[in-house]
């Protein structure tokens, strides 16, 4: 009797080890399920986000360099292909019997091929605010009345010049310059950091390459062109305001030049005003 007792005893020990450790086994494996769990969760919820994460994360190394999620450096809008208009403000014909400098706005064509640029960015662990610099060449054209021209005459002096040859005679003054920016640009991201609104402002200066008049006509059924390079007595080197700013492929530009179209006391005042769109971004 005692010796059953005792190996009931004996059994009934080795039993409740037994559970013991099964019990033991399975309460690690259901903390290591959750801690797998929760891992998943937070590498799903990692690249979820990845667009949140590009905006907010900075990584530096013990170098001092820095990588920076918003990725490239400071880019701003300068080079591409512009097409606007050219208007004549603010005119003062002072000693003049005639506004001849009146130019049709329509016809009167910009086009802006600025094939050089370079961005300076202005913050260190973001891309949306910088200046912008870079090279441009501008081919402007005013067109006049049909049966009106210009000639500088011995003192420097614009005067106009009637011709007639017939009914289809086109007249227009054109100037090409070499134009470098100075801007400061503003960009906001609007849903993603690579869409971005922009507003740039700031001063630009031109240097004159050439000038000339073109008048176009019929003679004898034939049409003729007469173009008559020159000086004009235009200023060789302008400055003024330039405004541009837009949002992904719509993008428009202005500006204002503090320097008047022909040089003082040779012809009649009149302000410099382009405006226009982006037609290629580069």
């Amino acid at each position: 009797m005692s010796v059953v007792f005792f190996m009931n005893n004996r059994n009934l020990k080795k039993n409740s080890r037994s559970v013991l450790s099964l019990f033991t086994i399975i309460i690690i494996l259901i903390i290591s399920s959750a801690e797998l769990k929760a891992q998943s969760d937070t590498v799903a919820a990692s690249v979820l986000n990845q667009d949140k994460m590009l905006r907010k994360i900075r990584i530096r190394d013990n170098g001092g360099s820095r990588f920076n999620l918003w990725y490239d450096d400071f880019s701003g809008h300068w080079a591409g292909v512009d097409f606007g208009f050219n208007l004549l403000a603010n005119p003062d014909y002072s000693g003049y019997s005639s506004e001849f400098m009146k130019n049709e706005l329509l016809r009167s064509n910009l086009t802006n091929i600025n094939i050089f640029q370079q961005s300076i960015g202005l913050q260190k662990s973001r891309n949306t605010i910088g200046l912008v610099t870079g090279l441009g060449l501008q081919l402007q054209s005013y067109r006049l009345e049909k049966n009106t021209t210009i000639e500088r005459l011995e003192n420097g002096r614009i005067d106009p010049s009637i011709l007639t040859f017939d009914q289809n005679q086109k007249s227009k003054l054109s100037v090409v310059s070499l134009t470098v920016p100075l801007l400061a640009e503003f960009q906001v991201p609007v849903k993603h950091y690579k869409n971005r609104a922009y507003v740039s402002g700031g001063l630009y200066g031109g240097l004159r390459l050439g000038s000339h008049t073109k008048i176009k006509y019929r003679a004898e059924g034939k049409k003729e062109k007469l173009k008559t390079p020159g000086h004009y007595s235009l200023h060789d080197f302008k400055y003024g305001f330039m405004l541009r700013t837009g949002y992904r492929r719509v993008n428009v530009f202005a500006t204002y030049d503090l320097v008047p179209l022909f040089r003082e006391e040779k012809g009649p005042k009149l302000t410099p005003v382009t405006f226009g769109i982006t037609l290629i971004s580069l």
